[in-house]
């Protein structure tokens, strides 16, 4: 094979790897740009402010809450910090560490004991609501925070493939460059 020969291909290769990773890493863009773009507009349109003030006072809010104090929820790191370090510590105070099944299971039993005290059983029946409520309201905001990720990785994926079609498509033409000066030697 003459070298003019095996120049040209894997330049032509390369070229065509730079055009893949150029298309790849715009539709990459497109996807970041969707999904962060979801994210702040969903979580925009709950309307949701940041606590602050005395709601962070307590030590395990406190630390993962304060950089938000008072801004509108519009990311999904502030969406994770919320559900994981605002709800699911009032959820765990109201219910002593028990979980949703668990006070469930306790109001379901205790609802069919006809000796059961019946302000007993409202309470359970009101904890079991707000820690349902709140589990949903997690799950929703743990989404988000999910989307917001994925949006990132694309956006960072998006830029490795611009590097590397850049790159590709720099060193495809300078082997193009090459086969024409490279003449008719064999390989």
């Amino acid at each position: 094979m003459r070298r003019k020969t095996l120049d040209t291909l894997l330049s032509a290769t390369g070229l065509l790897l730079a055009l893949v990773l150029l298309v790849a890493g715009g539709l990459l863009t497109w996807a970041s740009t969707f999904a962060q773009g979801q994210v702040h507009d969903q979580l925009a349109a709950q309307k949701i402010t940041m606590p602050s003030g005395k709601a962070l006072e307590d030590p395990q809010i406190k630390p993962y809450l304060e950089k938000y104090a008072g801004q509108e929820m519009t990311t999904g790191d502030q969406a994770k910090a919320f559900a994981d370090h605002y709800i699911l510590v009032h959820m765990n105070k109201s219910s002593q560490g028990r979980t949703y099944e668990e006070v469930s299971g306790e109001f379901m039993k205790k609802s069919k004991d006809p000796a059961a005290d019946k302000t007993e059983v409202a309470q359970l029946g009101e904890l079991r609501q707000s820690l349902f409520m709140g589990n949903a309201l997690r799950s929703m905001l743990l989404t988000a925070y999910a989307f917001g990720t994925i949006g990132l990785i694309a956006k960072i994926a998006s830029i490795v493939a611009y590097v590397g079609g850049a790159l590709l498509l720099l060193l495809g033409l300078l082997g193009l460059r090459h086969a024409k000066l490279a003449g008719d030697a064999v390989v």
